[in-house]
């Protein structure tokens, strides 16, 4: 469903603040793969997603998603396959328009332009539908604006709005890392029965090492711009917060140094 051959990326080349964001970086996901990915600041784990999505061109390498080469794609062209989940619960929803209107544009991404009416009866009681099953009683409030909405309740509109249309790829850049620890715990368990669901080919960044150890078939740690360690399987689910320590120190040859990522 991906494959990234080659691909580095470097910011400000050639000049004093020069920064390798991404050097060399291959990586398959098959469909149905749900990759947690895990690292330090600056590891390269953002700019990998950005890259994914288009946000960024490539210095060098290619980007394939379902068998289509999108590497010279602009951002919006590539967001029929993508779904995105970001940090902020504020990115992603229009704060002034309603649930449903929100939900509307995302169930009409990437089809031509029409004059019918914004939100049929039909849809909202789709949408309704939908929202019930996040059980957090958005479902009676379908006429209430987003920007109302807490951080949590916003980022579960969110998440539903990418994979709305079952994307071929869903992006989720530390969506839950904004949000207080319960309300995390339930974003989260949303992620993984909407994925589940819907086999849904996945890639998630955190910094939460027991998240990335517990959720997904495949966990994926990243320092300096490279893929220093790659896991999967009866691995994987082997794997304590300990060990991936020890992994780190291992292949990055220093100790993990990174407050967020300790604490969690």
């Amino acid at each position: 469903m991906l494959e990234i051959r080659g691909v580095s990326k470097t910011f400000n080349a050639k000049t004093i603040n020069e920064k390798k964001a991404l050097e060399n970086i291959n990586l398959t996901l098959n469909e149905g793969d749900f990759v947690t990915v895990i690292g330090g600041n600056g590891a390269g784990k953002s700019t990998l997603l950005n890259m994914i999505a288009g946000v960024y061109p490539v210095d060098c390498g290619s980007i394939v998603i379902d068998g289509k080469d999108v590497t010279r794609l602009s951002e919006h062209r590539r967001a029929k396959f993508i779904g995105r989940v970001f940090q902020d619960p504020r990115t992603g929803t229009a704060a002034d328009m309603q649930i449903d209107e929100n939900l509307a544009i995302a169930a009409r991404r990437g089809l031509s332009k029409s004059l019918r009416p914004g939100v049929t009866r039909a849809e909202r009681e789709r949408y309704k539908e939908l929202l019930g099953q996040l059980d957090l009683g958005l479902e009676t409030r379908l006429t209430s604006k987003v920007g109302l909405l807490s951080g949590g309740q916003r980022q579960a509109v969110t998440l539903l709005m990418a994979t709305l249309k079952k994307p071929k790829l869903l992006l989720l850049d530390e969506h839950t890392a904004a949000l207080d620890p319960k309300t995390a715990k339930k974003v989260l368990e949303l992620t993984r029965q909407i994925v589940e669901r819907d086999g849904l080919t996945t890639v998630m960044i955190t910094h939460n090492m027991k998240d990335a150890i517990a959720i997904g078939n495949r966990l994926i740690m990243m320092n300096e711009g490279k893929i220093i360690y790659d896991v999967s399987g009866d691995e994987k689910k082997a794997l304590k917060t300990a060990d991936l320590l020890e992994k780190f120190k291992t292949n990055a040859g220093e100790e993990l140094d990174n407050d967020r990522m300790l604490l969690s």
